[in-house]
């Protein structure tokens, strides 16, 4: 039992590296305009806190501090959402794609912290 909780434990830690990554990717291959820089910078910023933060969950000293810091993905993972439907893809179908599939993996992300929380109460 606990070997599984581990292993969901780490399949997490890499779902949400992966989230940060292809964040990053994506910001990438946007167009320099002044609101995408802008808008990046915060959502490149609230996408690699979930991660960094549910890294802390796990190390965590007490289940006050547990909590504290999966509230704090879970906020970080919605904050991600709000950034990802503000980034201007310009019309461009395979940029739009990947932002709507970055939105949608905010979305689970932030269920399942929530998820996380409602259960560890």
């Amino acid at each position: 039992m606990i070997k599984a909780e581990k292993s969901k434990q780490y399949d997490l830690e890499e779902r949400t590296l992966v989230f940060a990554k292809k964040i990053r990717a994506l910001m990438k291959k946007l167009t320099k305009t002044l609101a995408n820089i802008e808008d990046g910078k915060q959502l490149i910023k609230a996408s690699g806190s979930v991660g960094a933060n549910y890294i802390e969950a796990n190390e965590s000293l007490s289940k006050k501090d547990f909590l504290l810091r999966i509230k704090v993905c879970r906020k970080e993972a919605k904050e991600s959402r709000y950034w990802l439907k503000l980034i201007d893809t310009e019309g461009n179908q395979i940029l739009e794609s990947e932002r709507q599939d970055l939105e949608r993996e905010a979305g689970e992300l932030t269920s399942i912290f929530g998820s996380i929380l409602s259960k560890s109460v």
